[in-house]
């Protein structure tokens, strides 16, 4: 926003207000053009059980801009200009299917800490809130759904894990994803900074109880207070983001979705979940999301009647078809979701679109196979090349797609995950 008279000192803990100060309006008026310039988002979109693979992927022959859609992806021809393909990514420590999208954007190795059969570290995702979230009121934004799906975790969670590798918690439907976003509650302004108050007070209690209980612990349980007290650290960041909104009105865009009235499943939950999504960037809510989508319910949409785990096993008939239908209907609704950040605008008369890193795919290829995951980037917010079926080389991690988007929002990172480098065909 526009720098005025009056600033502030924000901290960990609060915000302190500077007397009117005419040299910074001055010294500021000149870059006005830069900060009012939109600001970058990140999307990541994943589904669960892969797709069908002879109708999904491209001709890996045809690479650059002169292949051919296929059936899965036909409903994207309208945006075939505007999105990439990319063929040969794979997770290099992925070798469950049934993890599912666990480690879709960590890039983690489970066994990396002797001792342990689990370790994950931090998501995509969470990398870029750490720098896009700073000005929201939402770091991040999780959005989850009802089906435990081939998800290694089960409802309620997503497809992100924060600093120390732990799971965040995600929204499951979209009535609670819209009052999260833009309901402001009937609890009066004193009743939340007294709630706010006494879980401070616990906070302070607790850190001062484990400074006397960390004297004499084995190495081991050190390590485990110091995840613990990191736990508790990171709940006191989140309170003292409360604390800064708190008497600040949640915004709702002009054109406004309508609340979601009772349960919303499958093919219309991906489709509300998305304008929700739009919504949110209109108001700046937040400008880092992660969406897991559901896949039973999305079956159960249009009619189909076995589960999404037998789908995925498919070889031929009604299982195949099912699962084709499915690739489908997915690629019908991220058509839908590009028309929209097409259609929005954003203050400066510019897209969203333009502005939006939007990556779209599943951990797992189909059936157990866990090599060359699909995978679909699409926006202009990380400067990547769209229009073209990339074929990389065998087995190029995933994480290079995600250090490469992160790069190109602007986050100077060195790695993320097992990545080896950015992938430099993204880029002119």
């Amino acid at each position: 926003m526009n720098l005025s008279r009056r600033h502030f000192l924000r901290s960990s803990t609060g915000v302190i207000a500077l007397p009117g100060l005419e040299s910074l309006v001055r010294k500021n008026s000149a870059s006005a053009a830069s900060v009012d310039r939109p600001a970058k988002r990140m999307v990541f979109l994943s589904f669960g059980w892969g797709v069908t693979r002879d109708d999904w992927f491209p001709d890996k022959s045809v690479s650059g801009t002169d292949y051919a859609l296929p059936a899965g992806l036909k409903p994207l021809l309208r945006h075939k200009n505007d999105i990439t393909v990319l063929q040969n990514l794979s997770n290099q420590f992925s070798s469950e299917a049934h993890w599912g999208s666990t480690f879709y954007l960590t890039g983690a190795n489970r066994y990396a800490e002797p001792g342990k059969s689990f370790h994950n570290t931090i998501s995509a995702d969470q990398v870029a809130a750490e720098k896009l979230g700073l000005a929201t009121r939402f770091t991040s934004l999780q959005l989850g759904c009802k089906d435990a799906e081939n998800s290694g975790h089960g409802p309620g969670l997503s497809l992100a894990w924060n600093r120390q590798g732990k799971p965040m918690a995600g929204l499951d439907n979209p009535v609670a994803a819209y009052h999260k976003l833009f309901s402001d509650g009937k609890t009066p302004l004193a009743q939340r900074q007294l709630m706010l108050q006494k879980q401070r007070s616990i906070l302070d209690a607790v850190m001062e109880d484990a400074k006397d209980v960390g004297r004499g612990l084995s190495r081991k349980d050190t390590d485990k207070l110091g995840e613990y007290l990191q736990s508790v650290r990171d709940i006191e960041t989140r309170l003292s983001k409360e604390e800064q909104w708190l008497d600040v009105p949640k915004s709702r865009p002009a054109k406004f979705p309508d609340e979601p009235q009772g349960a919303v499943a499958g093919y219309e939950e991906i489709k509300v979940m998305y304008d929700l999504m739009i919504a949110a960037m209109q108001v700046d809510a937040t400008r880092v999301f992660t969406y897991r989508q559901p896949v039973e319910s999305l079956l159960k949409s249009f009619g189909a009647t076995i589960t999404g785990h037998n789908m995925s096993h498919y070889t031929s008939g009604d299982r195949k078809s099912v699962s084709q239908t499915r690739d489908q209907k997915q690629s019908e609704l991220l058509a839908y979701f590009i028309d929209r950040l097409k259609a929005t605008r954003e203050a400066d008369g510019s897209r969203l679109f333009d502005h939006v890193s939007l990556s779209y795919g599943s951990n797992i290829n189909s059936i157990h196979y866990l090599t060359n995951c699909p995978t679909i980037i699409t926006g202009g917010g990380a400067g990547i090349e769209l229009g073209q079926h990339l074929v990389l080389g065998p087995n190029t991690p995933l994480a290079n797609l995600w250090l490469s988007l992160l790069r190109g929002v602007g986050i100077d990172v060195a790695s993320h995950g097992d990545s080896s480098g950015v992938i430099k065909e993204l880029f002119a």
